[in-house]
């Protein structure tokens, strides 16, 4: 597990570094293990990812690459509709009556209110941004944005090793 979690976590910081993202935001939700309602299969799968592990190590690799790292709640953005900019409730306070236009429609799929389909995590990611007010993010994204995300399987990347990864080859530090 330990691996997993350094091959992630580096898998972030490289993605971030090679392409000059200055800022990541991880969407939290403290105690989202406890209320799960998955059913008995899904909620042992679930819990067993160690999700605060994984946070804790992107904090720490972000803080020595300098990258800045923002843990935001993330209450109701999946459920608000990124590309109509719905308001998005912090969690114990949501109006009375508050409806997203959009919907999730199957599996991975989220319909907004003029019926164009998106990727439904990248909906989520989106309104996480939207609501850590992340520069660039405020506005309505592209389409294309939302609809191609990228998929990674950790179990087939090389091994890292999180230390020496984090040298150059001569040895020395990288350059912040």
């Amino acid at each position: 597990m330990r691996d997993a979690v350094n091959k992630a976590a580096r898998t972030v910081i490289n993605h971030c570094l090679e392409n000059n993202i200055g800022t990541l935001v991880f969407g939290w939700n403290k105690g989202q293990k406890t209320r799960s309602n998955m059913g008995r299969k899904g909620n042992q799968k679930f819990v067993q990812v160690p999700t605060a592990r994984l946070k804790k190590r992107i904090e720490q690799l972000c803080e020595q690459s300098g990258i800045r790292f923002i843990e935001q709640e993330e209450s109701y953005t999946s459920q608000a509709s990124a590309l109509d900019l719905d308001e998005i409730p912090v969690y114990g306070e949501k109006p009375e009556g508050w409806k997203s236009s959009g919907k999730r429609v199957k599996r991975g799929l989220y319909r907004s209110a003029d019926g164009e389909t998106i990727n439904a995590d990248c909906n989520g990611a989106w309104n996480i941004g939207r609501k850590a007010n992340v520069v660039g993010m405020q506005g309505k994204p592209s389409r294309g944005r939302l609809t191609s995300p990228k998929r990674l399987r950790l179990w087939d990347l090389p091994h890292v090793d999180p230390i020496r990864s984090a040298e150059t080859p001569s040895g020395e530090s990288p350059r912040l």
